[in-house]
Parts: structure tokens; sequence; C-alpha cells
């Protein structure tokens, strides 16, 4: 499998800082370029704003007008070639509940199963 993260923009939306950092570290010193926002205004502001994102790595649960999964049927109607990771640790969904055939990662997650599941989306068309 080709390794696509030197070129590919993940927009990880997360409401809790730490968990935001740790998530944006990972996904940087495994070569992917990364966004960050901390509720579902300020990702879509990065994306109206014409931000790159090839994938959304979103939390269900958090703060503001809009959660994960409200986020992602959004995002997958406005910008249907994003990608979508949905994360949470409130809940277990299957990928069938994901929207647009994104993928659901349960909390805590391995920074290994998360790099697996991105790679994976970004070669599904």
């Amino acid at each position: 499998m080709a390794d696509n993260s030197v070129e590919t923009t993940v927009l990880i939306v997360e409401d809790e800082v730490f968990i935001r950092m740790i998530g944006v570290d990972m996904l940087e010193d495994s070569g992917f370029r990364v966004l960050e926002a901390k509720n579902a205004d300020e990702a879509l502001e990065i994306l109206k704003n014409g931000a790159d994102v090839k994938v959304l790595f979103t939390d269900i649960r958090m703060p503001g007008k809009m959660d994960g999964l409200e986020l992602a049927e959004f995002v997958h109607a406005r910008w249907p070639e994003i990608k979508l990771l949905i994360t949470s640790g409130h809940c277990r969904l299957s990928d069938d509940e994901v929207p647009d055939g994104g993928r659901f990662v349960a909390k805590p997650y391995k920074l290994e199963t998360v790099i697996e599941q991105i790679r994976k989306a970004l070669i599904e068309r």
C-alpha cells in the first residue's frame, strides 16, 4: 500500500484539549498534515476557508450547535470527497452507522488503529 500521508491533510475535531493534542502529535508524527478544531463551528470555518482536507477525524460528543455525527453528515453533503473517521468513548457505532461509509474508532484508540483506518479510507473510493 502506498504511503500517501505526506500529501494528506487531516482535520481533527476534539473538544478535549489534551486528547486533541495527542491526536495532532500522533498524526503529525506519522507524516500527515494536521489542522485542528475544538468544535463543529471551528471545523466548518476551516473547511469553508478552502483548506484541502482529505480526512475529517471527529469526536461525537462536543459542545456547540452540532455534534460530531451531525458535522460528518454536513461535511459529507457539502464536501463528499472528504473521508470520515468518527470516534467516541461514550458510545459504539458500527461503520454502517457512520455517514458515507465512514469509519468508527472507539476511544481510547491506538495510534496504529487510527493510522490504519485513515489509510484504508484514503484508498477506498
